[in-house]
């Protein structure tokens, strides 16, 4: 096997589509792009403007021999069919933006609330629930990593509930052994509370690291060396667990702890990129559910006062391991489905059992991307700014199929007409005139009847 296998983030651009027709296809070509040795693991598009599309790649390089083969990014098969016996919503808030809502410590989860309230399934990935020593996730939640989430929309792969998982533990190296028993009284905790299956915790060597840091953009993003060694552990234990959870530390520069509480919710969070590019890489692999949990680097950490820190950051100032949240998400996080006859099974959601996609302001990725490409509809939140500049409302969508609305409240009251199949159009006021202009009609985007 090769060593010294790392993960990295690079930035790259496309020129524009002018009908922005065939997305999927046409940023596909970034594939094709890398050497033998490099794969595609994450992607967004963070702006479009000036006749191109500024693209953000997540990439798994040093691969010599082929070990790791990750899934094909960019792979999409067409629903052809939607089942309507069931409203489920998928919720995003994409890791490392700075969204207004969920760019912090789990501090959509109310947003996640409320939207659970109205779907028979809310469908989302850690950054949206996950606040450090906390998890008030819906009970109707299914908990999905990034990448998984993805493949789900892409129309490759189904989600298949499940009454729990064991969970494998991977702890890293700390050169403060407080650290490490934090970690293991977590996991001791989720035990006795959750009753949470633990099958084994296994310490990862020192020469494994994460280094988190900042785009062009201003998205956090990050590079991790050895991911190999990660890789050896869940080969070595297969198959004695069905989920994988991730405690290590993500060197950032010292100060970045006390400006991050000191900027009051205005610093973009520095740990999630490199979070999510390590777990985006393992489930792509492995198609098992994982989450990443930050160890602190040491106890000035800790012991730090912070005053009255902003609501928003308030989980991670009380929180010591960072861990019950993936343990939490983890238990019941859905098994993957990969085999096609098995997606077409009754227990087994799929892309046709998705009804709606809830996304922030501007954001485009290959979620978006696939439920355009699917026909669900998408709801984009104006409110939930971030630093991705995209206008959403230029892609070529059907009829009905995306609505910009205000806040969140909106997009629940968005949902609940497309639930019941009301068409928005009739809910709004001033309500559009039904213009009769022949025998020979079809029915118009803008809610009107005009002729063939």
């Amino acid at each position: 096997m090769g060593s010294n296998i790392h993960l990295r983030e690079t930035v790259c651009t496309i020129p524009y589509s002018h009908d922005n027709a065939g997305l999927i296809k046409h940023f596909s070509c970034l594939q094709n792009s890398l050497d033998s040795q490099t794969s595609l693991i994450r992607f967004a598009v963070t702006a479009t403007e000036n006749q191109a599309y500024t693209c953000e790649l997540g990439l798994l390089a040093g691969n010599e021999k082929g070990s790791y083969i990750p899934n094909d990014l960019f792979h999409f098969k067409q629903r052809t069919s939607e089942n309507v016996d069931t409203f489920n919503a998928v919720l995003i808030v994409p890791t490392g933006i700075g969204a207004e809502i969920g760019g912090h410590a789990g501090d959509a989860t109310p947003v996640a609330r409320l939207v659970a309230e109205s779907c028979d399934t809310l469908v989302t990935h850690p950054n949206v629930v996950n606040a450090s020593d906390i998890n008030e996730m819906p009970e109707n939640t299914l908990y999905i990593e990034g990448s998984i989430l993805t493949r789900m929309l892409m129309g490759t792969i189904g989600l298949q509930k499940v009454r729990s998982n064991r969970i494998l533990v991977l702890v890293g190296d700390h050169p403060d052994k407080f650290f490490q028993n934090a970690a293991v009284n977590a996991i001791s905790a989720a035990r006795a509370t959750l009753g949470v299956d633990c099958v084994g915790i296994v310490e990862l060597g020192s020469s494994f690291a994460m280094r988190a840091h900042y785009s062009k953009s201003g998205r956090a993003c990050g590079e991790i060396e050895n991911f190999e060694q990660v890789c050896h552990i869940l080969e070595d234990q297969k198959p004695n667990y069905d989920a994988v959870a991730i405690a290590t530390i993500v060197d950032v520069p010292e100060e970045y702890h006390r400006k991050y509480f000191e900027a009051g919710g205005k610093m973009v969070n520095p740990w999630g990129g490199s979070e999510a590019l390590l777990t985006h890489a393992l489930s792509s692999i492995y198609d098992v559910p994982s989450a990443h949990a930050p160890m602190l680097e040491d106890r000035g950490v800790v012991v730090e006062d912070m005053g009255h820190v902003e609501p928003r950051l308030a989980a991670e100032a009380t929180s010591l391991a960072f861990l019950h949240c993936v343990l939490k998400g983890l238990h019941q996080s859905p098994r993957i489905i990969t085999e096609q006859n098995a997606m077409y099974h009754s227990d087994t959601l799929t892309v046709r059992n998705m009804s709606c996609v809830i996304v922030p302001s501007g954001c485009l990725g290959l979620p978006t991307l696939a439920a355009l490409e699917q026909g669900i509809p998408v709801i984009e939140v104006s409110e939930n700014k971030n630093l991705t500049n995209n206008d959403l409302s230029r892609l070529p969508w059907g009829p009905g199929k995306y609505f910009r609305v205000g806040n969140y409240l909106e997009a629940v009251g968005v949902m609940n007409a497309l639930k019941a199949g009301i068409e928005v159009g009739t809910i709004v006021r001033p309500i559009e005139k039904t213009l009769h202009t022949s025998a020979d009609v079809t029915f118009a985007q803008d809610f009107s009847w005009t002729s063939k």
